[in-house]
């Protein structure tokens, strides 16, 4: 299933390219400098074992949903002010959409 008709294959390139470097993809798959990614799709903000999280991430309490991750992806410092994430967002929709279409394939 898509997200406003993201292309999931575009979106696992693009998330390789901009999130690659920080963050994992795979089941069981290790933290980086991020947080492993995969099952991203419903889980609560904070919550991955072994990850240390900033305040403001671990006690946010958001769940992340598509239309969440599309916000916190076109803006992560505004959306989460506080955040650790190294990251300016994306501008381009259709990136956004790819991105999370190709993180809602994440799961087991």
């Amino acid at each position: 299933m898509s997200y406003k008709g993201g292309d999931v294959k575009k979106g696992e390139k693009l998330a390789q390219q901009r999130a690659g470097q920080c963050h994992t993809f795979a089941d069981g798959g290790a933290n980086g400098v991020g947080p492993n990614l995969f099952g991203i799709v419903g889980r609560t903000s904070g919550t991955v074992p072994g990850f240390a999280y900033s305040k403001a991430n671990a006690d946010s309490g958001v769940v992340w949903t598509q239309d969440v991750l599309d916000s916190y992806l076109t803006n992560p410092k505004k959306f989460m002010p506080g955040n650790k994430m190294a990251f300016a967002g994306l501008k381009k929709e259709k990136d956004r959409a790819d991105i999370i279409s190709f993180l809602e394939t994440l799961k087991a």
